[in-house]
């Protein structure tokens, strides 16, 4: 799987000098995130797919990600001292739509269009210097 490296994602985490776009004090690219996304994409291209949609229409209506309970483990190190071993899931909420074709917006008519009373007075001067 090919990820280019053209936006880099902000991050607070890192203290260290690294690779970075002009302007921007901290960044980096998330190859992994990004590669778990692209599949989760993918599953539900084909889950849509199954439900007879047409996936060349899709939309991506609504996503968010939430943290989720940490996971514990235990790594054990010298001296007989034993530290967190933590990992950070998430829960990820996808939901795909259809595109609806787009309707041309109907012309308005700017004679119906209401004027503030500002508008109506600079309107009825015009009218009175004109005349």
């Amino acid at each position: 799987m090919n990820l280019d490296e053209k936006i880099s994602v902000l991050t607070d985490s890192v203290c260290a000098p690294i690779g970075k776009q002009f302007g921007v004090s901290k960044a980096r690219w998330p190859a992994k995130s990004a590669e778990f996304l692209l599949s989760l994409l993918k599953n539900a291209e084909a889950n849509a797919d199954t439900k007879g949609l047409d996936t060349g229409n899709l939309i991506i209506q609504h996503i968010q990600v939430n943290q989720a309970p940490k996971q514990r483990r235990r790594t054990y190190r010298a001296h007989g001292r034993i530290n967190p071993y933590m990992s950070s899931p998430c829960h990820i909420e996808l939901i795909l739509t259809e595109g609806s074709e787009e309707v041309q917006k109907a012309p308005t008519d700017l004679s119906k269009t209401r004027l503030s009373s500002r508008q109506r007075g600079a309107q009825i001067r015009r009218a009175i210097t004109a005349a």
